[in-house]
């Protein structure tokens, strides 16, 4: 027995899948990028719908030139975290920016969306609270919870009267009890009924975390997420969430009212101990924070995009999530058949992503497209033609 003997499992699955699956799903390379939509992979122009660039913003001018700007002037990189020496006026700027655009007080800037979710969990809650998950959250709220020492309590994906039964067990017990969801699911591309939600939060006296880490930019008359086109942003005490989709870079947020954010600053680990953006990042962020409040047709475009692929693929026969948002999946049986499908999409020309067990939910593999604004309606129209020929091509069939 080595080091290595508790990942053979893993790797006598990866080799099964490869066995079926002429590419690697997990190592595409994207060559190099033509668009915000289309790249080249293995030698050919693909269209991209495996990206998260749901507002096609990773290609903006403003943002590329400010970078390019800021990089000549501060240099790139800031060698240390945002304790140290990693706070530029910059860092701090965007975080005004974007406590603004929020109309909250506060906002603190995370390096990743990853650790954005990790810190606020992990920092929020410790061992005598108790965390409330929704089944399907993503991977960094739950490695959060671990690293809190909460007790961690799961109830049934987006089903509020199960969170309400769970929360009325516990009674008097004493101790915090922090709520955490997700504006619009990853896998599905799911929404929450957030009113009801909301409603549970105020009834028990409980604190709600929601992250609107694929509905920022997308939801709401101003593109504030899921919140805002409920209205119960006021029934919201932190909200975190990426850079890396609808703003194009990368790093994360949260912004909250509570004046002991600042606090949070001096015991957050992911916050402390991780060197802080570069100020590039910052930069071209800043600019496409505008762009979304300059343009709202962005979000017309998207949801206009979404629904065509989406209305598309239902009538082509295709199982698809029961929502339209900028994630749409078609859910598939087995992990042999949904290897075959992604294979056939990509030789034919469009990369999208394979999500597969235990990554999902009920274990269902699922083929993940994700819409931009920036695809054109024949993008669209040719993804669709794809997917009806490689289901020809591999033997789906459909309804």
């Amino acid at each position: 027995m080595d080091i290595f003997t508790k990942f053979k499992t893993l790797d006598s699955a990866y080799d099964k899948l490869l066995s079926v699956s002429k590419h690697d799903p997990f190592g595409t390379t994207i060559e190099k990028t033509l668009s915000a939509t289309t790249g080249i992979i293995q030698g050919k122009e693909t269209l991209l719908f495996g990206t998260n660039n749901y507002l096609g913003l990773s290609q903006s001018e403003n943002a590329r030139k400010a970078a390019a700007e800021t990089a000549l002037q501060y240099g790139v990189g800031t060698t240390g975290s945002r304790i140290a020496n990693g706070t530029y006026s910059l860092h701090q700027s965007l975080e005004r920016d974007l406590a603004d655009f929020f109309n909250r007080r506060s906002c603190m800037v995370f390096s990743t969306g990853y650790q954005a979710t990790l810190g606020m969990v992990s920092t929020l809650a410790g061992k005598d609270d108790y965390l409330f998950l929704d089944a399907d959250c993503h991977a960094s709220i739950y490695d959060g919870s671990r690293l809190s020492q909460a007790q961690i309590i799961r109830f049934r994906h987006n089903d509020a009267d199960d969170l309400r039964k769970r929360l009325r067990r516990l009674g008097d017990i004493p101790g915090i009890k922090l709520i955490v969801v997700e504006g619009v699911y990853s896998m599905f591309g799911d929404i929450i009924p957030l009113k009801e939600f909301a409603q549970v939060k105020k009834e028990e006296n409980a604190y709600l975390m929601i992250d609107e880490a694929h509905s920022f930019g997308i939801f709401g008359e101003n593109g504030r997420g899921i919140a805002e086109r409920d209205g119960v942003e006021q029934d919201v005490d932190f909200t975190v969430g990426t850079f890396s989709k609808s703003l194009g870079t990368v790093g994360g947020y949260c912004v909250s009212d509570y004046p002991q954010m600042d606090m949070l600053r001096l015991c957050t680990r992911p916050y402390m101990f991780t060197a802080s953006l570069p100020p590039e990042v910052i930069a071209a962020t800043r600019e496409n924070l505008k762009l979304i409040k300059d343009h709202p047709e962005l979000r017309d475009k998207l949801r206009a995009n979404a629904e065509r692929f989406y209305h598309g693929l239902q009538q082509a026969g295709f199982q698809t999530g029961p929502d339209i948002s900028s994630v749409i999946s078609v859910i598939l049986e087995d992990v042999a058949q949904a290897a075959q499908f992604w294979n056939k999409v990509l030789e034919l020309g469009a990369y999208i992503n394979l999500s597969l067990p235990p990554a999902t939910p009920d274990n269902r593999p699922l083929l993940r497209a994700s819409i931009a604004a920036a695809h054109t309606s024949e993008q669209i129209d040719q993804l669709l033609k794809i997917y009806i020929q490689a289901a020809k091509d591999v033997c789906l069939p459909l309804k």
